[in-house]
């Protein structure tokens, strides 16, 4: 699919149409969410209480195209200055369970349901994890977890514990990314951070074109892991 048609259909979408609950179910099982991301449907419980799983493919779709992923200034030094180190795929849970829990004490969609058949989905390959590490303490401070669809990636949700270190995981996401030939990056929806990084609205039409087109079998953690060791010796991450 041509990448101009990216740059041309983007638009933003009214409120009415951000609201696309289109079924629900009572459990998801790991031939659901296969089935589910294949055909463009995530789940996004109401809150993290939810026994009801609603399924979701907005008319509004957040992506970044990675050709045009673009990382601000301020997160370019976070890549340099040694201040966290990447790993993949080494805590997942621990990245979920953290996405689970906000800074500020709001609520989340991640329920019980959904810890349970991600940690599932990680295991057979589907999911993996981004993780920001602090060099001075050792400590999990950041990251992001998301599911390989092929060349498309969808991220679902990410956290810091240190300021920067959300950002520099989704950096050194979009740059390995790219490298390993991905070409679209879900966001789902567009916040004032995926913004930063490229993230606009597209039709929902025009993203299942492309999911029909560049879905594939999930990239590998030892992929992923060789490319970004691949990156740090170029000195373009850390």
């Amino acid at each position: 699919m041509p990448e101009e048609r990216y740059k041309t259909r983007r638009y933003l979408p009214s409120p009415e149409e951000t609201d696309q609950k289109l079924f629900c179910t009572e459990n998801i099982t790991l031939p659901m969410l296969q089935e589910a991301y294949w055909h463009g449907f995530f789940p996004w419980p109401e809150d993290k209480e939810s026994t009801e799983i609603p399924w979701v493919n907005p008319q509004g779709r957040g992506l970044i195209p990675l050709a045009v992923f673009h990382i601000p200034h301020t997160v370019k030094r976070l890549l340099k200055n040694g201040l966290f180190e990447l790993r993949i795929d080494t805590a997942f849970e621990d990245v979920l369970a953290m996405c689970a829990e906000r800074n500020d004490g709001s609520d989340t969609w991640i329920t019980p349901e959904i810890k349970k058949n991600y940690a599932e989905f990680h295991k057979i390959g589907w999911a993996h994890s981004f993780e920001a590490w602090s060099r001075k303490n050792g400590n999990l401070v950041g990251g992001l977890y998301g599911i390989s669809i092929g060349k498309i990636f969808a991220g679902e949700s990410m956290f810091y514990r240190e300021s920067g270190a959300s950002k520099f995981a989704l950096a050194c996401l979009g740059l390995v990314l790219t490298e390993c030939g991905v070409q679209l990056l879900d966001t789902q929806m567009v916040t004032p951070v995926t913004e930063q990084f490229g993230a606009k609205y597209f039709y929902r039409g025009d993203y299942l074109d492309a999911l029909e087109y560049l879905r594939d079998t999930p990239i590998t953690t030892e992929q992923l892991r060789i490319t970004a060791e691949k990156l740090k010796s170029e000195g373009k991450i850390c």
